[in-house]
């Protein structure tokens, strides 16, 4: 089953479910590991914003060095 299909038939977490869901990480990984997995999440997050960045840049880059070849 895909996943919009999923989505469509059980629907998205009311306010219960996310209580619930919030309590289980926080038995799980308990109150002090939490923060550092944020933290982790965040550095993750900012790296593929930063390569996204990068590998467009390049792309525009030689785009530009294309255009100018044809043009000249």
């Amino acid at each position: 089953m895909n996943t919009i299909a999923s989505i469509l038939l059980f629907g998205m977490p009311g306010g219960w479910e996310m209580f619930i869901i919030i309590f289980v990480i926080l038995l799980l990984f308990g109150a002090k590991k939490i923060p550092e997995l944020a933290r982790g999440l965040g550095r993750g997050i900012r790296e593929f914003k930063d390569a996204t960045k990068d590998i467009k840049k390049e792309i525009e880059d030689e785009a530009d060095n294309i255009n100018k070849s044809v043009k000249n």
